[in-house]
């Protein structure tokens, strides 16, 4: 059996009701739901959420939610591996069915698509690793970073790096913040990181990825959606 948590907390303070706001034409997470339920690849898709207002349009777009996250497990500081192992626990003491596959899918990721989930899926069933995440190599060499010092120059982090040319440096990847994957379940999925050699990272192209954390973050992910949608590349 295989489950997929959407995580949804209700007291995000950057944007205020954000799992819910309306994101080209329905609120963000049913983006997220669609794209899961779509395909056609988790038995279960659960929204983990503290709020009423999250749970009822998380049902309303075909998600279960069959608990209340606690009060302890919401807050700013509370990590996802908190939030599934509690959805774990949960399903271990109500649901008798064995698992083969639980998976992380973010609220405010509007550019998945269920193909995409499938392939992800896909990959990681074809390899010996046991965990697989989305992620994307930085737009622009991070060897040329600097930071500004206290009189307010310039220092580079890595001088080394001043005038090297941009094509010899080698790429550097982040997390997509998106989707993860595990074929662990029990402690072992509770402990087991997804940076090490169980883990396989899935390279997104950067026109897929866009954090969405501030009002600025929002409007320029809206406008990459708006032309993903024309170009239909979120079939």
């Amino acid at each position: 059996m295989s489950v997929l948590v959407i995580p949804a907390r209700g007291g995000s303070k950057r944007i205020p009701g954000k799992n819910i706001r309306p994101f080209c034409g329905k609120p963000i997470i049913a983006w997220s739901i669609e794209a899961a339920l779509g395909s056609q690849c988790f038995d279960r898709v659960i929204v983990s959420t503290d709020s009423p207002e999250i749970a009822a349009v998380a049902k309303a777009w075909g998600a279960e939610v069959p608990f209340v996250r606690p009060a302890e497990l919401s807050g700013d500081y509370t990590g996802m591996r908190d939030v599934l192992r509690h959805a774990r626990l949960w399903l271990q003491a109500n649901d008798s069915n064995s698992h083969q596959l639980i998976g992380a899918l973010l609220a405010t990721s509007p550019f998945i698509s269920a193909q995409r989930i499938r392939k992800a899926i896909e990959m990681l069933e074809a390899c010996d690793k046991q965990r697989a995440f989305l992620v994307c190599a930085f737009n622009y060499p991070v060897q040329r970073g600097f930071r500004l010092s206290r009189d307010g120059s310039p220092e580079m982090l890595f001088a080394e790096h001043l005038s090297t040319r941009s094509q010899d440096l080698e790429p550097v990847y982040h997390d997509a913040g998106q989707l993860y994957l595990s074929k662990l379940w029990g402690h072992d999925a509770d402990d087991a990181p997804y940076l090490g050699e169980g883990s396989l990272p899935i390279v997104l192209p950067g026109h897929l990825v866009q954090d969405i954390d501030t009002e600025e973050d929002w409007a320029r992910a809206e406008l990459m959606m708006r032309v993903l949608l024309e170009m239909g590349e979120l079939q």
